[in-house]
């Protein structure tokens, strides 16, 4: 089953059982009286909400590109986990406010042991639906699938902190299910809090992990031609989908006609392995040179002495017309940039005058 699919049939599943789960709380609720119940059922009604808009975001997720959107639909799931992270914060707004409502008014529900029961199964329910979500959510990577999951837990609490209610209610004849439910609709309100988070964060564009990037890295300096890759960058457009570029380092003997089918096969491998479609461009290392080692190597010096600087690479030395140039990899939090860059070519022409040097600043999107 592909992931589509399977992101369906999860949802699916959840809006039957909720829908179950509604009419059988609805119905105790007003039979009982109970202000908690009733408002677990408004929930499960929500976790429906969430279910559907989790269908409809994947399927326009997977619509084929088109001229005005040559990348994808893919980021509207983003936009659907945003959604279900407002129904979680609705909801546990609701919580509060109902509860609140309900120590205001004062009284005592009218349980029974049927009712019990039914909360008892609805509670196991909520519980194997939100860790079947949750599951889900890891295998296919669904953000909001991963929401959907962590509402249910939440309903699962909150029907807890009901059935504790009642029984309380029964035997003590105090009503503490207000007070209850004011607390879990603080939980519940921080989990939505965290879901948005991530939602947002997805939006905006999140740093690649450093698992993936090592990864990618791995499979490209797996080929005997490649002496290093650097400058991987990733562009998310969607869950599982990547486009990107990196930089690989090969002699500066290789011709054309080497490079062009190493190039294919590297994009090819990374595909395959990673769904990722990557751009590769080459540097070319002509270091074998006695004279250009011994100014590779004090680049080298000097920069170990600069703690901001990640890394360099990219060095080539044109020996006719005199030139250096080579990319330097500067920490995100280094204020100073144009500053460091004037000092190594600064230092670098004190020790060798006769060259010029070009240096490009890279920016730190991977690991």
């Amino acid at each position: 089953m592909n992931r589509e699919n399977k992101i369906i049939q999860t949802s699916v599943i959840g809006i039957i059982g909720n829908v179950l789960l509604v009419s059988a709380k609805a119905v105790i609720g007003f039979i009982a009286g109970s202000v908690s119940i009733i408002l677990d059922a408004v929930n499960n009604l929500t976790d429906m909400l969430s279910s559907v808009i989790t269908i409809i975001g994947t399927k326009l997720s997977t619509k084929k590109p088109d001229k005005k959107h040559p990348y994808g639909h893919g980021r509207i799931e983003y936009l659907t986990s945003l959604a279900v992270a407002v129904i979680v914060l609705v909801a546990g707004g609701s919580a509060i406010f109902e509860s609140i409502q309900s120590i205001i008014r004062g009284g005592e529900a009218s349980y029974t042991n049927i009712s019990l029961i039914i909360i008892s199964i609805a509670i196991l329910v909520k519980v194997a639906l939100g860790l079947y979500f949750r599951k889900v959510a890891k295998d296919v990577n669904s953000d909001a699938l991963k929401g959907s999951g962590v509402d249910a837990l939440w309903d699962a609490v909150l029907s807890l902190s009901t059935l504790i209610g009642a029984i309380v209610s029964m035997f003590a004849h105090v009503s503490i299910e207000g007070y209850l439910g004011i607390i879990i609709g603080l939980f519940i309100i921080k989990s939505g809090i965290g879901i948005l988070q991530d939602s947002v964060s997805d939006i905006i564009g999140e740093r690649t992990s450093k698992e993936i990037s090592n990864q990618i890295k791995q499979t490209v300096n797996s080929f005997k031609e490649v002496k290093g890759s650097y400058d991987l960058i990733l562009n998310n457009y969607g869950p599982n989908r990547a486009i990107g570029s990196i930089h690989i380092e090969v002699d500066d003997s290789l011709t054309a006609k080497e490079i062009h089918p190493l190039t294919r096969k590297i994009a090819q491998e990374v595909y395959l392995k990673y769904g990722v479609i990557l751009t590769i461009g080459i540097y070319a290392s002509n270091t074998s040179n006695p004279e250009i080692k011994e100014i590779r190597k004090d680049l080298t010096n000097i920069v170990k002495e600069i703690k901001t600087i990640k890394q360099v690479h990219g060095f080539y030395v044109d020996e006719e017309l005199k030139t250096i140039s080579f990319d330097i990899l500067i920490d995100f939090e280094e204020k100073h940039v144009e500053e460091i860059k004037n000092e190594i070519i600064n230092k670098l022409k004190a020790i060798h005058p006769s060259y010029s040097y070009y240096i490009v600043i890279d920016n730190d999107f991977t690991d």
